[in-house]
Protein backbone atom coordinates (compact mmCIF):
# COMPACT_ATOMS: atom_id res chain seq x y z
CA UNK A 1 0.00 0.00 0.00
CA UNK A 2 2.96 2.57 0.89
CA UNK A 3 4.59 1.55 -1.76
CA UNK A 4 1.46 2.54 -4.29
CA UNK A 5 1.28 5.95 -2.74
CA UNK A 6 4.28 6.43 -2.98
CA UNK A 7 4.62 6.12 -7.28
CA UNK A 8 1.08 8.06 -7.12
CA UNK A 9 3.59 10.82 -5.41
CA UNK A 10 6.09 10.46 -7.79
CA UNK A 11 4.08 10.37 -10.62
CA UNK A 12 2.28 13.87 -9.91
CA UNK A 13 5.62 15.39 -8.82
CA UNK A 14 6.64 14.33 -12.79
CA UNK A 15 3.81 15.47 -14.33
CA UNK A 16 3.04 18.61 -12.70
CA UNK A 17 -0.40 17.57 -11.53
CA UNK A 18 -1.49 18.82 -7.84
CA UNK A 19 -2.71 21.87 -6.26
CA UNK A 20 -2.10 25.45 -8.11
CA UNK A 21 -0.54 26.52 -5.23
CA UNK A 22 2.33 23.79 -4.70
CA UNK A 23 4.51 26.16 -5.86
CA UNK A 24 4.18 28.93 -3.13
CA UNK A 25 6.28 28.54 -0.06
CA UNK A 26 4.31 26.77 2.70
CA UNK A 27 4.13 28.17 5.99
CA UNK A 28 3.97 31.71 4.64
CA UNK A 29 -0.30 33.36 4.50
CA UNK A 30 -1.03 35.81 1.55
CA UNK A 31 -1.10 39.25 2.98
CA UNK A 32 -2.88 40.73 0.46
CA UNK A 33 -5.18 39.28 -1.84
CA UNK A 34 -4.37 40.10 -5.47
CA UNK A 35 -6.70 42.93 -6.97
CA UNK A 36 -9.61 42.14 -9.67
CA UNK A 37 -8.19 42.86 -12.96
CA UNK A 38 -10.85 43.81 -15.61
CA UNK A 39 -12.45 41.13 -17.55
CA UNK A 40 -9.63 41.10 -20.86
CA UNK A 41 -6.62 42.92 -21.64
CA UNK A 42 -7.68 46.27 -23.12
CA UNK A 43 -10.71 47.21 -20.80
CA UNK A 44 -10.86 50.13 -18.37
CA UNK A 45 -13.39 50.94 -15.99
CA UNK A 46 -15.40 54.28 -16.73
CA UNK A 47 -17.52 55.78 -15.19
CA UNK A 48 -20.31 57.21 -16.86
CA UNK A 49 -22.95 59.73 -15.82
CA UNK A 50 -26.43 58.43 -16.84
CA UNK A 51 -29.65 60.98 -17.49
CA UNK A 52 -32.02 58.54 -15.80
CA UNK A 53 -30.77 58.44 -12.33
CA UNK A 54 -33.93 56.36 -12.01
CA UNK A 55 -32.65 53.41 -14.39
CA UNK A 56 -29.37 53.68 -12.75
CA UNK A 57 -30.55 51.92 -9.48
CA UNK A 58 -32.12 49.07 -11.50
CA UNK A 59 -28.58 48.04 -12.15
CA UNK A 60 -26.47 45.81 -10.29
CA UNK A 61 -22.73 44.80 -10.61
CA UNK A 62 -22.36 41.94 -13.56
CA UNK A 63 -25.11 43.01 -15.04
CA UNK A 64 -24.40 44.09 -19.28
CA UNK A 65 -25.39 47.46 -20.34
CA UNK A 66 -25.87 49.28 -23.67
CA UNK A 67 -25.09 52.63 -23.54
CA UNK A 68 -27.59 55.16 -25.73
CA UNK A 69 -26.13 58.56 -26.31
CA UNK A 70 -29.96 61.19 -27.45
CA UNK A 71 -28.99 64.41 -28.98
CA UNK A 72 -30.97 67.26 -27.61
CA UNK A 73 -33.90 68.19 -29.98
CA UNK A 74 -32.42 71.34 -31.25
CA UNK A 75 -30.09 69.58 -32.74
CA UNK A 76 -32.45 67.09 -34.66
CA UNK A 77 -32.60 64.31 -31.53
CA UNK A 78 -30.80 61.75 -32.94
CA UNK A 79 -29.78 58.62 -30.91
CA UNK A 80 -26.93 56.72 -30.64
CA UNK A 81 -25.73 53.18 -29.49
CA UNK A 82 -21.96 54.36 -28.25
CA UNK A 83 -21.10 51.01 -25.74
CA UNK A 84 -22.81 47.69 -26.68
CA UNK A 85 -22.61 44.54 -23.75
CA UNK A 86 -21.24 47.02 -21.11
CA UNK A 87 -20.50 45.29 -18.02
CA UNK A 88 -21.95 47.46 -14.47
CA UNK A 89 -19.04 47.17 -12.74
CA UNK A 90 -20.01 49.62 -10.03
CA UNK A 91 -23.14 51.49 -8.83
CA UNK A 92 -22.29 54.34 -6.40
CA UNK A 93 -23.99 55.74 -4.15
CA UNK A 94 -26.89 58.30 -5.21
CA UNK A 95 -26.04 62.21 -5.11
CA UNK A 96 -29.12 64.39 -4.77
CA UNK A 97 -27.43 67.14 -5.61
CA UNK A 98 -26.04 65.49 -8.98
CA UNK A 99 -28.58 65.57 -12.15
CA UNK A 100 -28.53 61.65 -13.50
CA UNK A 101 -26.87 59.16 -11.46
CA UNK A 102 -23.02 57.63 -11.25
CA UNK A 103 -22.52 54.01 -12.97
CA UNK A 104 -19.05 52.31 -13.40
CA UNK A 105 -18.82 50.11 -16.48
CA UNK A 106 -15.93 48.02 -18.21
CA UNK A 107 -15.82 48.46 -21.31
CA UNK A 108 -12.58 48.77 -23.72
CA UNK A 109 -9.93 51.77 -23.89
CA UNK A 110 -11.50 53.09 -26.94
CA UNK A 111 -15.07 52.60 -25.84
CA UNK A 112 -14.26 54.47 -22.57
CA UNK A 113 -13.58 57.63 -25.40
CA UNK A 114 -16.40 57.28 -26.52
CA UNK A 115 -18.54 57.18 -23.52
CA UNK A 116 -16.47 60.07 -22.59
CA UNK A 117 -17.19 62.62 -25.67
CA UNK A 118 -20.91 61.00 -26.09
CA UNK A 119 -21.52 62.25 -22.39
CA UNK A 120 -20.09 65.83 -22.93
CA UNK A 121 -21.88 66.62 -25.60
CA UNK A 122 -25.58 64.58 -25.54
CA UNK A 123 -27.59 62.81 -22.25
CA UNK A 124 -27.00 58.77 -22.14
CA UNK A 125 -29.16 56.31 -21.36
CA UNK A 126 -29.00 52.64 -20.76
CA UNK A 127 -30.92 49.57 -21.96
CA UNK A 128 -30.56 46.42 -19.47
CA UNK A 129 -29.24 42.96 -21.08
Amino acid sequence: MAAGLAVTAAALLVTGAGPKEAGRVRGHPVADPVPERPARVGTVTAPVRIADGATVRLLRPGDRVDVIAAEDSASGGAARIVARGARVSEVPAADAAESGALVVLTVPRRTAARLAGAGATSRLAVTLW
